[in-house]
């Protein structure tokens, strides 16, 4: 049976506590597992490479038809062609070649480090909720005062329902702000961020979908 480690305060746009959240353990108070975070880090990174790169082989590189010189009687090493490896300009061997590097995570294992980021986040003090993020307009100064407001430090990142479209704009110029949906949030987002901002409605989606 799951338990309520804690209760958050909800506040608003004004940083003014209008409600309370309870948090529960199964998905707040769980135990960090940083092998499960090192695997879904490297996912994540993985999964945004390109993977474009690519060397010639000999077979590729051009010229080298002809043999440089004969076999025998010249009082030098034998040689075939001079686009082999060892020579300048010659071919590369077991060079990369593209491919990509994305691998499949099980989806319980994504699940369980969604779960340690959020508690090693939780236990940090890095976890803000605020009630909703309805903005009047989508310019970015008043997005910096709401932040400014909230307290919030550098390296934000936002958690909304994704439909926001104010916000997303407003967001845009501020370089040290990242604004993702309730289910676009990685595990690397919530590490590679100082604040972590939620509103109501998608911290409790996000809290629904992880309990076990």
């Amino acid at each position: 049976m799951e338990r309520v480690v804690a209760t958050l305060d909800v506040v608003n746009l004004e940083n003014e506590v209008v409600d309370q959240l309870d948090l529960h353990d199964t998905v707040f108070a769980a135990k960090v597992n940083k092998s499960l975070l090192y695997l879904a880090v490297k996912h994540y990174r993985d999964s945004l490479r390109q993977g474009t790169h690519s060397t010639k082989t000999r077979a590729e590189v051009r010229g080298g038809g002809r043999k440089p010189w004969r076999q025998k009687g010249t009082g030098r090493a034998r040689v075939g062609s001079s686009r082999n490896p060892l020579w300048r300009k010659g071919g590369v061997a077991h060079g990369p070649k593209p491919r990509s590097y994305a691998f499949r995570l099980p989806r319980k294992m994504l699940q369980g480090a969604m779960r340690s980021a959020l508690s090693d986040r939780f236990a940090s003090n890095c976890i803000r909720v605020v009630a909703e993020f309805t903005l009047p307009n989508h310019k970015t100064r008043e997005l910096d005062q709401v932040l400014r407001k909230l307290e919030t430090r550098r390296k934000l990142l936002i958690v909304d329902n994704g439909d926001n479209a104010n916000l997303a704009r407003a967001s845009g110029n501020l370089p040290e702000v990242k604004v993702v949906s309730s289910r676009g949030v990685t595990v690397y987002d919530l590490l590679n961020s100082r604040s972590v901002v939620f509103s109501r409605k998608a911290i409790e989606k996000l809290q629904e979908g992880l309990q076990a």
